[in-house]
C-alpha cells in the first residue's frame, strides 16, 4: 500500500500532488511568456537590421554628400566629402545626410525692383495698376537720368566649395539673393532709361552679372556664377508713353537708315562715275600724247627732206591735210600758184547731168 514500507525496507513512494487548476493556468502562461519574448527578441533584432539598413544611402554622380553627426561634420575640409557612389552612415536621429548638387544649375531671381512675383505672374494676380507708382507694394530702381523703371534678373550658378556653401553661412543662397539684389540697383543707376529699354541692353545685362559675381566672390560663399538674365519693364501706367517713344525712335532709327543706305548708294554712284570720267580722261591724255609723239616722230623724219626739197614736202603735206579734211567733199580741185605769178582762170559746170543709177538702160 501506499505509504507504507515494502518487504524490502525501502522507502514508500510519497502519492502524487493533485494538479489544480491554477497551476495549470500558470503553466501555460509560461509557456506563452517564453513563445512571447523569442517573438520580441526576433522582432527586435529585424528592427536593429532595419534600422542599420535605414543608414544606407546613394550619392549620384553629380552630387556630393556630407554626414552630420549631432549636428557636425564627420572629417575636415575636403574629407568631409563623399563622392558618388553608396555610403552609410548611423540613421537619424544620430547622423544626418545632406546633399549638394555640385554639376547642377541652380537659380536664384531678385527680389527687388519689379511689381509682382514670379508665383503671382503665374496665378495671373497681378496687383492692380494705379495711377502712381506704389513704393510698398511695386518695387522699382531708378535709372542715371532719374526716371523709375521695373527691373528684376535671374542668377544661375554652381556650387564649387560645398563645405563653405553649407557651413560659412547659415542659408547660402540667401547671401547670393541679396548679391543679385545689389547688383541689380547698382547696375541700373549707372544706365539711363533708353539704355536699359532699348540701346544698351547686354551691356545692361553685363553689369549686372559682372557686379553680382564680385560680391560673390568678395564674400565667398562656394559658387560660381554661370549666366544672369535681366529684363526691364516700364511704370504701368506709363505703358503707352514708352510705347510711343519706342514707335518714335523705331521710325527714327528706320529713317536714319534708309538716309544712310541713299547716302551710301550717292557716294558709291558719285565715286563710280568720278573713276569712270578720271579713266576716260587719262585714255583720252595718253591717246593725246601718243598721237603728239607719233607727229613728233613723223616730223622728225620730214625734216632732213624738208631741207633737202622744201617746196614739195610742202605742196606734200598741203595736199595730205586738204584730203583729210575735205573727206567727204565729193570733188577737190587744187590749184597751185602760178610761178610766174599770173593768175589762173577756174570754171567749173556747176550742174552737172546727175549719175545715173547702176542698172538703168540708155534710152
Amino acid at each position: 500500500m501506499n505509504g507504507e514500507p515494502d518487504n524490502l525496507g525501502r522507502s514508500p513512494t510519497p502519492p502524487p500532488t493533485p494538479v489544480t487548476a491554477e497551476d495549470a493556468g500558470s503553466q501555460a502562461l509560461a509557456e506563452a511568456l517564453r513563445s512571447s519574448f523569442g517573438l520580441v527578441k526576433i522582432v527586435m533584432l529585424l528592427l536593429v537590421v532595419v534600422f542599420l539598413g535605414s543608414g544606407f544611402f546613394t550619392v549620384g554622380p553629380q552630387q556630393r554628400a556630407i554626414i552630420l553627426r549631432f549636428g557636425n561634420p564627420v572629417g575636415q575640409g575636403d574629407k568631409a566629402l563623399l563622392g558618388p557612389g553608396l555610403h552609410w552612415s548611423y540613421p537619424y536621429p544620430i547622423d544626418e545626410v545632406i546633399k549638394i548638387a555640385i554639376s547642377e544649375i541652380q537659380r536664384v531671381d531678385s527680389t527687388v525692383g519689379w511689381y509682382a512675383t514670379r508665383e503671382q505672374e503665374l496665378l495671373g494676380n497681378l496687383p492692380p495698376a494705379g495711377g502712381s507708382l506704389l513704393p510698398g507694394v511695386e518695387g522699382y530702381v531708378l535709372t542715371a537720368d532719374r526716371n523709375i523703371l521695373h527691373a528684376r534678373a535671374t542668377l544661375a550658378y554652381r556650387v564649387n566649395e560645398p563645405v563653405r556653401f553649407l557651413f560659412d553661412y547659415v542659408n547660402a543662397t540667401n547671401v547670393i539673393q541679396d548679391a543679385l539684389d545689389n547688383a541689380l540697383v547698382y547696375a541700373a543707376a549707372r544706365f539711363t532709361v533708353d539704355d536699359i529699354r532699348t540701346k544698351e541692353i547686354e551691356r545692361f545685362k553685363e553689369a549686372v552679372r559682372r557686379r553680382a559675381s564680385d560680391l560673390i566672390e568678395a564674400q565667398q560663399v562656394g559658387v560660381v556664377v554661370d549666366t544672369c538674365d535681366a529684363e526691364s519693364s516700364p511704370p504701368r501706367w506709363l505703358d503707352d508713353a514708352f510705347r510711343k517713344v519706342l514707335a518714335a525712335e523705331t521710325t527714327r532709327g528706320r529713317v536714319l537708315n534708309e538716309a544712310r543706305t541713299y547716302e551710301n548708294t550717292a557716294l558709291s554712284k558719285a565715286g563710280a562715275d568720278a573713276a569712270s570720267r578720271i579713266n576716260a580722261a587719262e585714255s583720252e591724255r595718253t591717246r593725246f600724247v601718243k598721237g603728239m609723239e607719233s607727229d613728233a616722230e613723223r616730223f622728225r623724219e620730214l625734216l632732213p627732206m624738208y631741207k633737202t626739197n622744201r617746196d614739195l614736202i610742202v605742196q606734200q603735206r598741203l595736199t595730205e591735210t586738204i584730203a583729210r579734211v575735205m573727206t567727204n567733199a565729193q570733188d577737190k580741185y587744187f590749184l597751185p600758184d602760178n610761178p610766174e605769178g599770173r593768175a589762173r582762170e577756174l570754171r567749173l559746170l556747176l550742174n552737172r547731168e546727175p549719175p545715173k543709177a547702176k542698172g538703168e538702160g540708155t534710152p
